[in-house]
């Protein structure tokens, strides 16, 4: 036997105890639609938590940067709601039955939180910190918004 093999054998067994205790729920559904608009979700986040570094004042805007940042999220901005289909409603979604059952208020949820990314792109380059700082604020409560009304917390 190697003298690695205790080593390797403790972090195999660490390893499968963890994810035994984890209570994240597996997507098994065949498209993995949960899977993909959370995956999209976290590009969103990942893209906007700057943004909004930049619009409370603990970053410096940098204009090529920041219109990069503001362009990035509508390129992802439009992207996660097609993945709330009629079959897309099973664990382990945090999504609440109302983004189906309130097709229409999701829809308007979802076109208020892109309206205010296209404003937020529209002023991106603006060097206008006050109206940058606006418009990253109007992103954040359309997100904050249709959390409240269609999304579980955990």
């Amino acid at each position: 036997m190697s003298k690695h093999f205790p080593i390797t054998l403790s972090l195999l067994a660490c390893t499968l105890l963890l994810g035994a205790c984890s209570d994240a729920a597996k997507d098994t559904h065949p498209q993995q639609l949960v899977s993909q608009r959370v995956a999209i979700f976290k590009k969103m986040t990942q893209t906007l938590e700057p943004l909004g570094l930049v619009a409370r004042g603990h970053k410096d805007y940098v204009k090529p940067v920041f219109v990069e940042g503001a362009q990035a999220l509508k390129d992802l901005s439009g992207q996660p709601w097609a993945f709330f289909t009629a079959d897309g409603n099973y664990p382990p979604t945090r999504a609440k039955p109302e983004a189906w059952s309130q097709a229409a208020e999701f829809k308007q949820a979802q076109d208020s939180y892109l309206a205010n990314v296209d404003k937020l792109v529209a002023v991106a380059g603006s060097a206008d910190l006050p109206s940058i700082s606006a418009a990253v604020n109007d992103v954040e409560k359309s997100c904050k918004s249709c959390h409240q009304q269609f999304r579980n917390e955990r």
